[in-house]
């Protein structure tokens, strides 16, 4: 899946009409979005603050491949950082990129803690 990262500019996008690169780049983004097991994969790691890759194989209840491969999808589109460890993936959510879409949808960050 060929999936740009998507990232802020100066002004808010929903500012303004979106140009066609845009809409491209957000639909893109949003593809990624449309899978139930990321949608879980991002809400795992979201009440975590961070997770082990190894830890998000039983919870999800797909096989190691799978979870590595919607990762993968999620770390391309710049949604979640993947840290490297020895030899485990740490992942933390990209708050900054996650914000873009909220913020073109208008719906009002949602209060933490």
């Amino acid at each position: 899946m060929d999936v740009k990262a998507i990232g802020a500019c100066c002004a808010p996008l929903a500012a303004s009409t979106l140009s066609e690169g845009e809409a491209d780049d957000l639909a893109a983004a949003f593809k990624v979005l449309a899978d139930p097991a990321r949608l879980r994969l991002l809400s795992m790691i979201a009440s975590a603050g961070e997770a082990c890759a190894c830890e998000l194989v039983e919870p999800l209840g797909r096989s190691q491949p799978t979870v590595s491969h919607h990762l993968a999808v999620l770390t391309d589109a710049g949604l979640v950082h993947r840290e490297k460890r020895g030899k485990w993936a740490y992942y933390r959510l990209r708050p900054d990129r996650l914000a873009v879409l909220r913020d073109l949808l208008g719906t009002p960050a949602v209060p933490t803690g």
